[in-house]
């Protein structure tokens, strides 16, 4: 029996075979796993393709929600690791060289920022459909206590979503795929799917960010950096240029 680093940014990893292959419980008990994983946050995620009419629900209840769904499935996520004897490395917490990775995913930012306005914009003019006006107070915080609730729901997106999608399911699904693309993909496109009230311009959009966060995690073998990017990218969105307007 070898271990090659097949499994996480940690380098530990599930041991498999000489050949490449999991033992067939092993296997099995990580598929299921991820199904039921997929199970719980699937069904939410597919919910964002209905409008804010038929959500019925303000800026508050959306981002309390957002908040203590997320927090939840992190917490669920560090149980199934440590039932697995699995330390939270494998999803990519580095305590190493943290400022290096926060200045990393600063500069990697701004051109990725640059780069899926324009493919959005793009998208657009060719038949996608944007996100609606009608969102209204769906996602946009209108007082002082809502724009602070805003850096909160922002902060804690960037660090749950990042180890939900980029950490865990990338390290399952390269697991059972043997296939660190496949893998991305996969997660990319489970992480857009949440996006559905941002049109189908914005839900590709938010798989190519999606893909950007997954090669930088690939590559850094760290969640900090995407975290800092996808920290960005929803602060820009969703808290400053509200707070812009809102001044104006």
């Amino acid at each position: 029996m070898i271990s090659p680093d097949h499994g996480g940014p940690s380098g530990t990893t599930l041991t498999i075979d000489a050949a490449g292959a999991a033992p067939p419980n092993l296997r099995k008990c990580q598929l299921i796993e991820v199904l039921v994983f997929l199970f719980l946050i699937v069904p939410s995620l597919v919910l964002s393709f209905l409008s804010p009419q038929q959500l019925k629900a303000g800026f508050n209840l959306v981002a309390w929600g957002t908040i203590f769904r997320d927090l939840s499935l992190v917490c669920l996520l560090a149980y199934l690791l440590w039932r697995n004897g699995e330390p939270m490395t494998r999803l990519g917490w580095q305590a190493r060289d943290i400022s290096k990775e926060v200045a990393i995913g600063l500069l990697l930012f701004f051109p990725l920022l640059a780069g899926t306005s324009f493919l959005e914009q793009y998208l657009r003019t060719i038949g996608f459909s944007g996100q609606p006006k009608s969102l209204g107070g769906f996602l946009t915080p209108q007082s002082a206590p809502q724009f602070a609730l805003a850096f909160l729901l922002v902060l804690v997106v960037a660090v749950t979503e990042e180890t939900i999608f980029r950490g865990y399911l990338i390290l399952r699904f390269e697991f059972l795929t043997r296939s660190r693309i496949a893998a991305a993909l996969l997660s990319s496109a489970i992480f857009s799917v949440g996006h559905g009230y941002e049109g189908t311009a914005g839900v590709a959009t938010v798989g190519v960010l999606g893909l950007a966060f997954a090669a930088v995690y690939l590559w850094r073998r760290s969640l900090v950096a995407p975290i800092v990017m996808h920290f960005m990218q929803d602060f820009i969105a969703i808290v400053a240029i509200p707070l812009a307007a809102h001044h104006h």
